[in-house]
């Protein structure tokens, strides 16, 4: 049994046994558990597993030190209404903010941060990683942390245009089949669904094929691919409000359907609204890196992640793990997206622990 093994194991049990003795009950639970495991994956790995299990349960550990920090650091800057909300937000929520906040560094900052140019050629294909390129370089001899870097900004922001034209689309139309209800309501919501009967990968690709794949054509298509979802939800949530008294007393005043729809029905379904907004750039951000990925997105040399994986996927096969870089950056992303929007959807639904 080497010293590794022994350290790990008397680290753990000493640890559960204080949670225990100062009647922690969820750590010592957390603990114990995870020293059980590790005994298991013990016997079965050896010490490889007991490293692999203690490099991960650091790296956990790490991320929910950062994110507790992050959090009550927002909760200081923040004014005193949003701050306690923020109190209430949990770990996973934070390390989902967190995580925006850097992408939103990096993909405003691109040009500062990353050591060269997004088509900069600074060494020859594939050059292993060393001090002056973090990552190494891809099958071009380009910089792949700097590409990275910028596809921050351009893969992130082409999603986020996309989703803010599809919202602006669906909430509009939603809105207003709401509040006018009769031939139009009927009109936009057959509209919508004859959209939604069209796969959304075939309708992006078609589009592309017959007007290319140009930024402003990538944008139109993935907002008339996913307005009728926000459509749906928008008419749904409004038409729970429209019926309300206060929605009658306003018309009875002679209120046009402008002042209903920004006065009285749009502040009563924000918070759904919003949460769906963060659901609808994961689908999008998913969407454009896959048309990338095809070869039909952000097309070259614009740095993009979906393209970088195509691009370097030959590495694989010589085991280098390069091209999961940016598909790790697309995961992580997609991940803390959907944190957050967990908990927005958890307090807009009103449910209290």
């Amino acid at each position: 049994m080497s010293l590794f093994v022994i350290i790990y194991f008397i680290a753990l049990v000493a640890a559960s046994c204080l949670a225990a003795y100062y009647k922690q009950r969820s750590a010592f639970v957390l603990l114990f558990s995870l020293t059980l495991i590790s005994f298991v994956l013990g016997i079965v790995g050896g010490a490889g597993a007991l490293r692999f299990v203690a490099i991960s349960a650091g790296l956990l550990a790490f991320a929910a030190g950062v994110s507790y920090c992050f959090r009550e650091f927002l909760v200081v800057i923040a004014p005193t209404a949003l701050g306690k909300e923020l109190k209430t937000a949990p770990l996973t929520a934070a390390f989902g903010m967190f995580i925006i906040f850097t992408y939103a560094i990096a993909g405003i900052f691109a040009p500062w941060i990353a050591p060269f140019g997004e088509s900069e050629v600074i060494a020859s294909a594939f050059a292993p990683a060393d001090d002056t390129m973090l990552l190494g370089a891809d099958q071009l001899g380009r910089d792949m942390f700097s590409r990275i870097i910028y596809g921050a900004r351009n893969t992130v922001g082409l999603a986020l245009s996309a989703t803010l034209a599809a919202f602006f689309m669906g909430a509009f139309a939603g809105l207003l089949a709401a509040t006018r209800g009769g031939w139009l309501d009927q009109v936009l919501g057959r509209a919508a669904d004859v959209i939604m009967a069209i796969p959304s990968l075939i309708f992006a690709l078609l589009m592309l094929s017959i007007f290319g794949p140009q930024v402003f054509v990538i944008i139109v298509a993935v907002a008339i691919i996913y307005a009728p979802r926000v459509f749906r939800l928008t008419r749904a949530v409004a038409g729970n409000v429209v019926v309300m008294d206060y929605i009658e007393a306003a018309k009875l005043r002679g209120e046009k359907t402008g002042y209903l729809i920004r006065k009285e029905i749009l502040p009563n379904a924000t918070a759904p609204l919003v949460a769906e907004f963060g659901l609808e750039f994961c689908f999008v951000f998913l969407l454009v890196a896959g048309l990338s990925f095809l070869g039909l997105g952000i097309q070259p040399p614009t740095a993009d992640w979906g393209s970088m994986v195509r691009e370097n996927a030959t590495l694989i096969s010589f085991g280098e793990i390069t091209p999961l870089i940016p598909a790790a950056a697309i995961a992580l992303l997609t991940v803390a997206v959907n944190f957050v929007v967990d908990w927005m959807l958890f307090r807009s639904s009103g449910l209290k622990e």
